[in-house]
């Protein structure tokens, strides 16, 4: 798992009322009326942390017509929690390929995104390829389902040729597609661009 990824696992966590969001999640799903009675909140306050929890892969969210119901990630939650321990105890030897793997990301970054966020082009090499889509779904919250038209307008904002993209997202496992809505996998189920050859 990148360091990036552990860091906001963390950065998710460092906060008390979220701390008992998860508490409280890690009992029963519930909506976010029922959170905010239980933490004596607001629901836009809620809402805010249940945003950073999701993003950070800790949470996942269910629609019910008008009500959004919020579930913990178990499995996420532990897979984060292994690779910091993993980190924090590993050898010079991993920290060393992971320094060669952040100075090629922040290569390709730097090489094939503008300053306002644009993808220039979209890179012939695998390796650079898999690096940019994982950094666009990465923009992408998990467990939220997408229209296709939301999609096609999010890969807009990076590149014209949604397609293309659109394509590569789903081959390459960041994505699955089922009767036209979308959703990010699982990381544990992306091509990793740091264990291709």
């Amino acid at each position: 798992m990148q360091l990036d990824k552990i860091v906001n696992y963390h950065k998710a966590l460092a906060d008390p009322t979220r701390m008992r969001m998860l508490l409280l999640l890690s009992h029963e799903e519930m909506n976010g009326q029922q959170l905010a009675k239980r933490l004596n909140l607001s629901q836009p306050t809620v809402t805010h942390h249940a945003a950073k929890l999701r993003g950070a892969g800790l949470i996942k969210e269910r629609r019910d017509k008008n009500i959004v119901y919020f579930s913990l990630y178990p499995y996420f939650i532990q897979q984060h929690a292994e690779a910091s321990l993993h980190f924090i105890f590993k050898g010079e030897i991993e920290m060393e390929k992971m320094d060669q793997s952040q100075k090629l990301k922040d290569s390709v970054m730097r090489n094939f995104f503008s300053k306002d966020g644009k993808l220039r082009s979209i890179p012939a090499q695998y390796k650079k390829k898999l690096i940019v889509l994982q950094h666009m779904v990465e923009q992408l919250d998990q467990g939220k389902k997408y229209e296709e038209k939301e999609i096609n307008d999010f890969i807009k904002t990076y590149h014209e040729d949604f397609a293309t993209l659109r394509r590569e997202f789903i081959m390459h496992h960041f994505m699955y597609r089922e009767d036209g809505v979308y959703e990010v996998n699982p990381v544990e189920m992306w091509t990793r661009w740091d264990q291709v050859k």
